[in-house]
Parts: C-alpha cells; structure tokens; sequence
C-alpha cells in the first residue's frame, strides 16, 4: 500500500550552517574590523585582509581547475575590484575608527535601497515601480534620523564616508552586469578581492601609513585573521554556495540580518551605547531593505 501522507524532507544542516555563516560571520565582521582599526591603520588593515583572502581563494579556485580570466576580463575585475573594495571598504574602514560597528553596519545596510536608485533613476535598468516608493522613502528617512541623532556622537564626515562607499559597493554591482567577467564566481571574486587588496596597500604606503611599518598586535592580528577567514573566505564561500541552491532573494536577507547582529555584538561585547531614537532608525532601515527584497521576489 502506497501511503499518501506527504513526507517532511529533513532539514539540510548544510543549509543552515551556510546561512549561519552570512547571518553571524558577516554581521560580526563590523566588530571586527572596529577592534583591528583602533591599533592598525585602516588602508593597511583592509589592504591585507583583501589581498590575502582574495589571493587565497584565487589560487584554490585556479588548482580546482577554473580556467584564469582573459583579454577584457582583467580590465573589468581591475576596475570592479577598485570600485567594490577600494573605494567601498577603504572608507568603511577609516570610518570606523570614529564610529561605533553597529552604526556602520546599519548605514551599510542601505546598500539595496542605493543598489534599486542607480538601476531606476541613474542606469535605467529597471522601471520604477510606485510599490518601491514608501519602501525607500523610510529606508532613507532612518539614514537621516540616525545622522540627525548622531550628530554630536559621530562625526560627519565618517558618516559620508560610509554612505559614499556603500554607492561605490553599489555602483560595481550594477555595472558588473554589463561588463566581460569569467564565468566562475570564485575566480572573479578573488581577482576583484586580491586587486582591490593590492591597491589598498600602495594607497597605505602613499599616504604614510607604512612609515613606520604598522605594529600589528596580537589582538589586531586576531581580529585581521578573523576578517580573513571567517569574513572573506568562509563567508563568501558559504554565500556562493546559497546562490548556486535558491533564490538569490532568499540568500539576500543577510542585508537585513547583518545589522541586527552587528548592533548587538557592539552592546554586548564593546559597550556601543544604544539609544530608542538608534533602534527606530535601525528598525526603518532594515524593514525597507525587507520589503524592497520581498517585492523584488514577488515581480
């Protein structure tokens, strides 16, 4: 007799532990990076955290046999590399040396909401659809509560910053789907971390920065280390890996769970101050980034 009760398929651990790693590993890594800006300077320290996981990934994508990229290919990962790691994680870096993990996380989770702006008001790659409307007016109405209140705490300036080198991040996204890339996401992902690192640490040395060689402590070096694996490679890795199993939608809530547990991880473990007015602006920023994903699912 053939049983018609519907069998529950068994949860994939190997699910979870991947979403795990997006969730936890990418929304820790703004503590991170905190913890290594306050003794290392920020180009050096985000110059070796790309160069190496850029590197590494590249050479282990190379012995699994993806083929290296070609001809306009390495103008392109050149200049996506310059744009999503120089001119975005360069600031964000810097930036943290005045303001606090969880507030930078929160600013850099209005990636979608500048990512949906370039493609419909600048690129035209979209059509604007007025269901987006209140979605990214309240996205950007919590980006001015939190300058607003954080005004007399943060400075300005780092904020830009941060705000500047999320438009840099979004900018490379959307021109990476007009310009020739190799086909495997490894392969162009270490190119673009590996140059970007590169470029980073000639900006250290041009700017000073090497002058004396940086003194790396052993709690900077563990924090560098942690941006290096658990950040770049397993983070990355575990993201791929979503892509290539369901919905890039699905895989893209990390956007709205990063700064949840960036906040948290800087209350609890560095004494970041967390204000009502704080948690509104949070709160506005990561329901719009929801509802902008849940719409594009639904289109």
């Amino acid at each position: 007799m053939v049983s018609t009760e519907k069998q529950k398929s068994p949860i994939d651990l190997r699910v979870f532990l991947a979403f795990a790693a997006i969730y936890v590993l990418w929304g820790s890594t703004y503590l991170a990076i905190r913890i290594a800006v306050q003794q290392v300077p920020p180009f050096f320290a985000a110059g070796i955290r790309f160069f190496l996981a850029g590197t590494l990934l590249y050479v282990v994508m190379r012995l699994c046999g993806r083929p290296r990229p070609m001809g306009k290919e390495w103008g392109s990962l050149v200049g996506i590399g310059s744009l999503m790691f120089v001119a975005t994680y360069g600031p964000v870096f810097w930036a943290e040396q005045y303001a606090p993990s969880g507030f930078t996380s929160v600013l850099e989770a209005t990636l979608p909401l500048i990512t949906i702006v370039l493609e419909v008001f600048v690129f035209r790659q979209q059509r604007f659809r007025w269901n987006l409307l209140l979605p990214i007016a309240a996205g950007f109405g919590g980006v001015v509560l939190l300058m607003l209140h954080n005004a007399q705490h943060v400075a300005i300036l780092p904020c830009v910053a941060i705000l500047g080198g999320g438009t840099a991040w979004s900018l490379g996204a959307v021109l990476t789907r007009s310009l020739a890339l190799p086909k495997s996401k490894g392969i162009t992902a270490g190119a673009e971390m590996m140059f970007g690192g590169a470029i980073l640490l000639i900006l250290s040395a041009v700017t000073g920065e090497m002058h004396p060689f940086p003194h790396i402590s052993a709690k900077a070096a563990g924090a560098l280390l942690y941006l290096v694996v658990a950040g770049s490679l397993v983070g990355f890795s575990a993201f791929v890996w979503l892509l290539g199993r369901m919905p890039a939608t699905r895989v893209a809530s990390h956007a709205y769970i990063n700064p949840v547990v960036a906040v948290a991880l800087g209350y609890f473990f560095a004494g970041e101050v967390v204000t009502a007015r704080m948690l509104l602006g949070t709160a506005l920023i990561v329901a719009s980034v929801a509802l902008i994903l849940i719409k594009g699912k639904s289109d």
